[in-house]
């Protein structure tokens, strides 16, 4: 082959793995695979009533993680 042809392999190749790559690291960052328990709750809460308790636990938890952070809003040392 051809060295034009070999260098522009290389160049479009490294191009595509770098495109790759930032796509990963958006994906990450974005938390796009953060559903950790998915499949594990789909068994477990497959009645209604269950997915209606589950439901007001998600709601009860981040109602806590505002609290906290309001709380830490707060917050100012003794002088």
């Amino acid at each position: 082959m051809s060295e034009n042809i070999m260098t522009l392999m290389l160049s479009v190749s490294t191009f595509l793995g770098a495109l790759g790559l930032v796509a990963l690291l958006w994906g990450v960052r974005t938390g796009q695979f953060d559903d950790q328990s998915k499949f594990i709750d789909a068994a477990r809460y497959d009645n209604e009533e269950d997915l209606r308790d589950a439901a007001m636990m998600e709601e009860k938890k981040k109602a806590h993680k505002k609290k906290k952070a309001a709380q830490k809003k707060e917050y100012m040392p003794v002088d």
